[in-house]
């Protein structure tokens, strides 16, 4: 009896309304896990050529829970879309918590594919072991709230899970997400498109299966011994506040000396104020970019004024329960209600750092209200923040410098910190109207469109938007945002996350990092990209287990491959898992190759590399030697820098024998 996870995988034909479901033997498990490492390893086998429409027929989308998911093990709540990404034309993937992953799992299934594309709009319903599509026509055009809401009371019950996609999905909005639990959501890749592409208005489960385990009482053993550890430091959260962090902040923008992260702070922050702890600290110190990627916090969008007005304390001001995700001891994250007479929000999620730094930071806006506002209707229209905050950033700048006029904005006043420009202007991309329908694709297709040199200030890799962590910060960012096979990325690799992880105490090949070292040791490359890939290797298997990405940096000796072991009944060791995370990376990778993408193609805007470098703030003068850097990261992976082709020795290594065969025929 397979342990941990099911053996069986629901296909979706849209085009014809057949549903079927495979099963494929111990070894797939063994080789790729669950979550996107099962995901990769399905759409390459199924989906045959290379050059496919994202947008078409041919592509395949899936929701993929993670193997770990319902096994009792903690931070496992994490399912991962799955497809090719109509914004980047590369492998596309996006994680959401919430509860939606142990549904899939709850319904008997380790995966859940959609082909073809719906005459017209439907919605898959699992529910008491069947499996029906069902005419979605009077769902199409409600929020993702709406549609959840009436879904339930459609079926009768409560207690149905619901991913969906808004307006923004609908009108294939290439920077439109998958939202489940009213607030969740898989934002990255543009994979909302593809559902609304295939007609595909919403998936809602109801289940009510087991996961079994091999090794139940041994699971519960690992948890106890690891809470124990990690609550050990749960009276910090009286030291921490607003005021500290800011101080933190300035601290680190004057020090000559970089200091190692600590995890127990970070931790900390978490449990308390959940990712926004840090935005005026990283505002301050240099990691959040400002003003498009060109000022910097403490000038251009200085504490007293700005940052500190979007501070953890700030927003937790409104915060009236705390939220967390499936199998979280941490919960960072919370339901808030908000009301300054110009913008209500009642019962919402609390916006992430992302959120509020990306419409806040990088458009110098300190008008939380009005994040609070645009954090909800993206959320409802299920439109990636990230993406959303850097496109209305970048039509300030092109304003700014009379690249677009107020014809071309409707009237929309694009300065720096119009909060109230930048909130018609989201709400204009979400129903494609007038200058809203130039920025719905992103910077990449608006730059593309608006030419006159505006893409210079289209700050995005290989066609995504680049997140909130500014790689003149941490070049091992920098690194991961053109490197990746799912480019503008921060949520697998950084200098950041290597000493957060403190993988050393696992793998000793890693080096552990210094508590303290000079500002100009952090941009040495010689070595760098190796440890950063070893990471990467980790986080790949730690996502295809569903694991969230806080749980692997809130301490060292996270058990998660004791969890995997005791719940499949497997004996792989720490370096079998990682190998097994190199096995999924590069796969993911050779479907890049598969689709004609050249390392080039997703290279890091120059003003992210600094090309100019600023002229002042922490991250003056610094210009990033991006190439050296990805070549040392392809080398270590044996990918060929002009091609991306894997080397055969690598491939045979990894037992991808299919995929040499594939790439080299």
């Amino acid at each position: 009896m397979p342990n941990g996870y099911h053996d069986k995988v629901l296909w979706v034909d849209l085009s014809s309304g057949k549903i079927k479901e495979e099963s494929y033997g111990e070894e797939l498990y063994r080789k790729f896990l669950g979550g996107y490492g099962l995901g990769a390893k399905l759409i390459w086998d199924r989906q045959k050529g290379s050059g496919i429409d994202a947008l078409g027929e041919e592509n395949i989308l899936g929701f993929c829970p993670g193997l770990l998911t319902g096994t009792g093990a903690l931070f496992a709540g994490r399912y991962m879309a799955v497809g090719k990404s109509p914004l980047t034309g590369t492998w596309g993937d996006a994680n959401s918590g919430g509860f939606f992953s142990l549904e899939i799992k709850k319904c008997g299934y380790d995966g859940i594919f959609f082909t073809g594309r719906s005459e017209k709009p439907v919605y898959l319903l699992v529910a008491d072991g069947k499996s029906k599509l069902k005419d979605a026509s009077k769902l199409w055009g409600k929020d993702t709230i709406e549609t959840e809401e009436a879904i339930r009371a459609a079926e009768g019950n409560k207690k149905i899970r619901v991913a969906a996609i808004g307006e923004s999905g609908e009108r294939c909005s290439l920077i439109s997400g998958i939202v489940n639990d009213r607030g969740r959501i898989a934002a990255r890749s543009g994979l909302g498109a593809v559902m609304g592409s295939k007609r595909l208005k919403a998936v809602a489960l109801a289940g009510t299966g087991k996961i079994e385990v091999a090794g139940r009482a041994e699971i519960k053993d690992l948890n106890k011994k690891y809470l124990a550890y990690i609550k050990r430091t749960e009276r910090l959260q009286r030291y921490l506040s607003g005021s500290v962090a800011n101080w933190t902040g300035r601290i680190l923008r004057v020090s000559y000396f970089h200091m190692r992260q600590p995890w127990f702070l970070w931790r900390e922050l978490l449990r308390k104020f959940g990712t926004g702890g840090i935005t005026s600290m990283s505002s301050e110190s240099g990691d959040t970019p400002v003003k498009n990627w060109g000022g910097a916090g403490f000038r251009d969008f200085p504490l007293g004024s700005h940052a500190g007005r979007l501070g953890g304390d700030q927003v937790l001001m409104r915060q009236k329960k705390r939220y967390a995700c499936q199998s979280c001891p941490v919960g960072c994250g919370g339901i808030v209600d908000y009301d300054d007479g110009r913008y209500k929000v009642a019962d919402g999620h609390k916006p992430e750092y992302e959120t509020v730094a990306a419409f806040g930071t990088l458009c110098l806006n300190n008008d939380l209200g009005s994040i609070f506002h645009l954090n909800e209707v993206c959320n409802l229209a299920g439109i990636d923040t990230i993406s959303a905050g850097v496109s209305a950033a970048f039509a300030i700048e092109c304003f700014e410098n009379g690249l677009l006029t107020s014809k071309d904005t409707d009237g929309l006043q694009l300065t720096w910190g119009n909060s109230k420009a930048i909130v018609e202007l989201v709400e204009k991309m979400i129903r494609r109207e007038g200058i809203g329908d130039l920025l719905a694709d992103g910077v990449r297709v608006a730059a593309e469109k608006i030419g006159k040199g505006s893409e210079r200030f289209a700050i995005h890799a290989g066609g995504q938007e680049a997140p909130m962590h500014d790689s003149r910060y941490d070049p091992g960012f920098g690194l991961a945002y053109e490197a990746e096979p799912t480019p503008g990325r921060h949520t697998i690799a950084s200098n950041t996350y290597i000493e957060l992880m403190a993988l050393e105490k696992k793998y000793p090949e890693m080096k552990a990092a210094a508590t303290l070292i000079p500002k100009s040791k952090k941009y040495a490359v010689s070595g760098k990209a190796r440890e950063q890939a070893i990471q990467s290797n980790f986080v790949q298997a730690s996502n295809s287990l569903g694991m969230c990405i806080f749980g692997l940096q809130i301490g060292p000796g996270i058990p998660l491959f004791e969890w995997t072991n005791a719940a499949t009944g497997w004996d792989f060791t720490d370096h079998e898992y990682l190998e097994t995370g190199e096995r999924i990376q590069t796969l993911r990778h050779a479907y890049n190759v598969r689709e004609g993408v050249k390392p080039t193609d997703t290279a890091l805007a120059e003003r992210a590399t600094g090309r100019p470098p600023l002229t002042y703030g922490p991250n003056k003068n610094i210009t990033l030697d991006q190439e050296t850097m990805v070549r040392e990261f392809y080398a270590y992976y044996g990918w060929d820098y002009e091609t991306g082709r894997p080397s055969r020795k690598r491939l045979e290594r990894l037992g991808l024998k299919e995929v040499e065969k594939e790439l080299y025929k």
